[in-house]
């Protein structure tokens, strides 16, 4: 865990770099303590049908959502959620320049007690600590 899920309007997909954007979210996640390397998924979707404010067709957003486990300490999330959302903003930064743009950011916990899981992501990975 996290999953690190970003939702963005479709006409943003020419002006900006949303793989990009992924792994810039990808790699600042991965320094976070809090978030287990083996868990970790970014993955964006394009929503083509929004109405945003007024209408104007040239806005768009790019909405972060942020899921993980309970239990980490408040301070360590909240760091985390700058941190995201620096990089994101960092990333962004000539789209957020050149035309209207919602950025947006939320962190979700998940009640380990409704949410079963099994990684054979994180079995691999520390199976080749352990072998190398």
């Amino acid at each position: 865990m996290p999953h690190v899920i970003v939702e963005y309007s479709a006409n943003l997909e020419v002006a900006a770099d949303i793989s990009g954007l992924c792994e810039a979210l990808r790699a600042t996640a991965a320094e976070i303590e809090i978030f287990p390397m083996a868990g970790l998924r970014v993955r964006a979707i394009r929503a083509d049908h929004v109405a945003i404010a007024d209408g104007d067709p040239d806005y768009g957003f790019v909405d972060i959502s942020v899921r993980l486990r309970a239990g980490r300490p408040l301070a360590a999330r909240k760091a985390a959620t700058a941190a995201l959302f620096d990089a994101a903003e960092a990333h962004l930064s000539d789209l957020l320049a050149a035309r209207p743009v919602m950025l947006s950011l939320e962190m979700r916990e998940i009640d380990p007690d409704l949410s079963p899981k099994r990684n054979t992501v994180r079995e691999r990975i520390e199976g080749q600590r352990r072998d190398g």
